[in-house]
């Protein structure tokens, strides 16, 4: 029984990196299969709105049956929270990122993606969801895995180098049509714009992750929050196709890669993994789960080099393990606080009180002294109170009047008997 609950509470705090790493994957697949429809002409505010849609077909009918008795009501605040919610992610960050994919690589989309951590931490410390004390190393450790993941980002967006061949790039025969067309034309012009345009939807993807936080503290439905995500999304991004896409041949879509991409996105990427996000971020917060991006661009940069025949950069290289060390540094940081809070919620509710400064073991023993000089106190005082009966005992009772009445109405019937 013993090895059996120490299995079930591993697996228990094994669950949100099992959850998180599988995320990764399927964000991976999702860049991969992206890549290809945009490389083939299909428009990214259109795979937005199919995306989403197919998102809120997936999600609506489960958020509707197995949230209807606990689904709070909507108010204004809320309307907006999620209003602002579907603006950032579907509208703001999906086009920009597919703007800026268009422009780079999927690897190099991976690794810009990887500033999104080190931007959560920073939104999260202006917004107090993150204490900040320089004087703990786990908080040193976040501020300079946030420093170095920024530095790692710079360099992969600056220089390029010398290109990297895989062992197996020579080997690998890539069908044509997956490449871009334009992919020997590409100028650094090209490159920063979409360097650009990725760090855009970087914080709109960031600051999604905040505004999500706080809305699950109202509205504390994931299911439902989801699928009202999704919907305001397909909404606000209809309109925006309607304003930069005027042909109506845009939005044909066939049974083909086009469908493919949107599908699979809808339902892997924004269903699926808003709701995930959403259960890990309760309990652990929005740092521990933008932390996990480096897996995404090492699982792409293999997929990448298979696939697309993509290319890989000396400073790409370089950057990306600066971004991966800063990143878990900052990891390992929200892991040591974690484990510091759970310790703290394991202590006794009086030991708690005084534990802010450190001094656990000397606040139980202040609390026990206390104790015992408040019960020798005490049997003092009942000492007292006894003592005062005593004395009033001893002292003599004066004769209550009706005593000598009854004496002298009892001398004749002591005379009678006499007689």
């Amino acid at each position: 029984m013993e090895g059996q609950g120490c299995l079930g509470n591993f697996l228990q705090r094994c669950k949100p990196y099992i959850a998180m790493i599988s995320l990764q994957f399927g964000y991976a697949g999702m860049n991969i299969i992206t890549k290809v429809s945009l490389n083939r002409g299909m428009s990214h505010y259109v795979l937005v709105v199919y995306r989403h849609a197919f998102a809120t077909a997936a999600i609506a009918p489960f958020a509707l049956v197995l949230e209807r008795k606990v689904r709070p009501k909507i108010t204004f605040p809320i309307f907006m929270q999620i209003f602002v919610l579907g603006l950032l992610g579907p509208v703001i960050d999906q086009n920009f990122y597919y703007a800026g994919l268009k422009f780079t690589s999927p690897t190099f989309s991976c690794a810009m993606s990887n500033m999104l951590p080190a931007m959560t931490f920073v939104m999260a410390v202006f917004c107090r969801m993150e204490k900040l004390d320089m004087k703990k190393v786990r908080c040193q450790a976040k501020v300079v895995g946030t420093i170095v993941t920024v530095a790692g980002a710079m360099l992969m967006t600056l220089y390029k180098g010398h290109v990297i061949n895989f062992v197996w790039s020579g080997h690998i025969h890539h069908p044509k049509s997956y490449a871009p067309a334009n992919a020997t034309g590409s100028t650094d012009k090209d490159w920063i714009k979409g360097s650009i345009l990725l760090i855009i939807a970087t914080f709109a993807w960031a600051s999604f992750f905040i505004v999500q936080a706080i809305t699950m503290r109202r509205y504390s439905a994931q299911l439902s929050l989801t699928a009202l995500v999704c919907f305001l999304g397909t909404l606000q991004s209809i309109a925006v196709t309607f304003v930069m896409e005027r042909k109506p041949s845009v939005w044909t879509i066939g049974w083909d890669m086009n469908l493919l991409a949107a599908a699979y996105a809808g339902i892997v990427s924004s269903s699926i993994a808003y709701y995930v996000q959403g259960l890990v971020m309760q309990k652990r917060g929005p740092v521990f789960v933008t932390a996990f991006s480096p897996l995404m661009m090492i699982i792409v940069a293999i997929m990448g080099s298979f696939i697309l025949a993509e290319n890989m950069y000396l400073g790409g290289i370089v950057g990306a393990i600066l971004i991966v060390i800063g990143l878990y540094s900052v990891l390992w940081g929200k892991y040591k606080e974690y484990k510091e809070k759970e310790a703290i919620e394991a202590i006794p509710e009086p030991v708690k009180v005084g534990g802010e400064n450190g001094r656990m073991t000397t606040v139980m023993e202040d609390i026990e002294a206390n104790d015992f000089d408040f019960e020798m106190q005490e049997t003092s005082e009942v000492n007292k109170e006894m003592t005062v009966p005593v004395l009033a005992i001893s002292a003599p009772i004066p004769q209550p009047p009706m005593i000598g009445c009854g004496s002298t109405k009892s001398q004749p019937k002591e005379n009678i008997m006499r007689q």
